[in-house]
């Protein structure tokens, strides 16, 4: 059985590192312009020169987003930036819009061209359409299942990649194309800049009565009718295997280096386990369950993966995540006496039970023994974020391992 991709998010430098350490084979990130995260912090050239350097030396692909839908204006931009992208040499770009593919055909002809989910690939004539102009790999859109995957598996040449959703936010929009941000708040998500108001709370107006706002259904809170929950295949790796995807694709460029490690780390555990045996694949669920559900999320579907959702998929009654744990900063340096240096995310102090994330799917429970600024000063705790703070923990942290808390009750 071939072994699938793992391609994680990463929405800064620091997301980027953590994503090569917990598991990734490769990353996908955006510039600071063309991609369809404008609210990300994205990267600069020269953060992403350091970012392809660093997941190149780790045997980490890197894939660009290229994916907006261009208007004429962007299209002498676009140029300019895919010289630029020639020159830092990633190994794939994901485009959407076939003239902006045109553009990277013929100015990086060596890199790889992925076509986006944005583009709306439901059939096998698509995949074939877009080999046949030099792709290496399309993205499925999220509106096909398991069997319709299979199906054009069957049908395309076999050096055709198939990359597919596996876990993450759901848009309830036809494959992301999405008119709501533009409308309702001028921001257009086709171009980046999508305010996800899917997530917002609405109620009914009639139009004689303007004013009353009647709750869409029976509920003094209002309903939340477009917030879908959050997809997890983590319990379906088998399946997605017989479908015959190549890259299993987590969602999620604005999240967290937690998150990034949290879900990376799990699904490669996943994956690697069930290559090895369906048994301890089996035997391991619980934890993964356990793990995948230490990261921020709504509640879990299955998308459409399963056949058409119904009114399951949705969450009616809130627009609210779950989110158990606290993340308090990743370890920058390790000192000769073992105490390590982290800018704080979130505030924590001296007594504190908290938790070390290892990259090898370890999780230690440490007591901190002492906080001292980046001065020496010795502190009870650290209440500004960002703060660089040296830590002494009871137990031993290592350089990228990430420090965390679950939330006081």
């Amino acid at each position: 059985m071939h072994k699938p991709e793992l391609l994680i998010p990463a929405g800064s430098l620091e997301v980027l590192k953590t994503a090569v350490l917990f598991g990734a084979d490769a990353v996908y990130i955006g510039g600071e312009a063309f991609g369809l995260r404008a609210k990300a912090k994205n990267f600069s050239k020269e953060e992403m020169r350091e970012g392809i350097g660093f997941a190149h030396e780790h045997g980490v692909r890197v894939h660009v987003t290229a994916n907006i839908l261009a208007h004429n204006d962007d299209l002498e931009g676009a140029e300019a930036y895919f010289h630029e992208l020639k020159e830092l040499k990633p190994d794939a770009l994901i485009i959407a819009d076939p003239g902006m593919f045109i553009l990277a055909r013929r100015i990086c002809p060596e890199i790889d061209l992925h076509i986006s989910t944005q583009a709306n690939n439901t059939n096998y004539r698509t995949f074939q359409f877009w080999h046949d102009l030099g792709a290496k790999r399309v993205v499925c859109a999220r509106e096909l299942s398991l069997k319709e995957i299979k199906e054009i598996r069957s049908k395309i040449p076999q050096d055709m990649e198939i990359e597919c959703f596996i876990h993450g936010s759901m848009c309830i929009s036809y494959s992301g194309r999405c008119l709501l941000s533009s409308y309702l708040a001028g921001r257009d998500a086709n171009q980046g800049a999508c305010t996800h108001p899917c997530r917002w709370k609405y109620a009914v107006m009639e139009e004689s009565r303007p004013g009353e706002y009647f709750p869409v259904c029976e509920n003094e809170r209002g309903t939340y009718i477009f917030n879908s929950k959050d997809l997890c295949m983590i319990e379906y790796i088998p399946e997605l295997l017989n479908a015959g995807i190549d890259s299993f694709k987590i969602e999620g460029r604005m999240k967290t280096a937690l998150y990034v490690a949290a879900v990376a780390r799990t699904y490669r555990k996943a994956i690697d386990d069930y290559l090895e045996s369906e048994d301890k694949y089996r035997s391991h669920m619980e934890w993964y369950r356990q793990e995948i559900a230490k990261s921020v999320h709504r509640q879990f579907t299955t998308g459409f993966y399963f056949g058409k959702p119904d009114e399951r998929m949705q969450i009616y009654d809130s627009s609210t995540y779950v989110n158990e744990y606290v993340y308090l900063g990743s370890v920058e340096e390790v000192s000769a006496e073992g105490a390590i240096r982290i800018e704080q995310k979130n505030k924590f102090s001296v007594g504190d039970r908290i938790e070390i994330m290892k990259p090898d799917g370890q999780n230690l429970e440490a007591q901190v023994l002492s906080l001292r600024t980046q001065e020496g000063e010795e502190v009870k705790s650290a209440p500004h974020p960002k703060q660089i703070l040296w830590v002494d923990l009871s137990a031993e942290a290592g350089k990228y391992d990430l420090l965390r808390t679950k939330k006081k009750a």
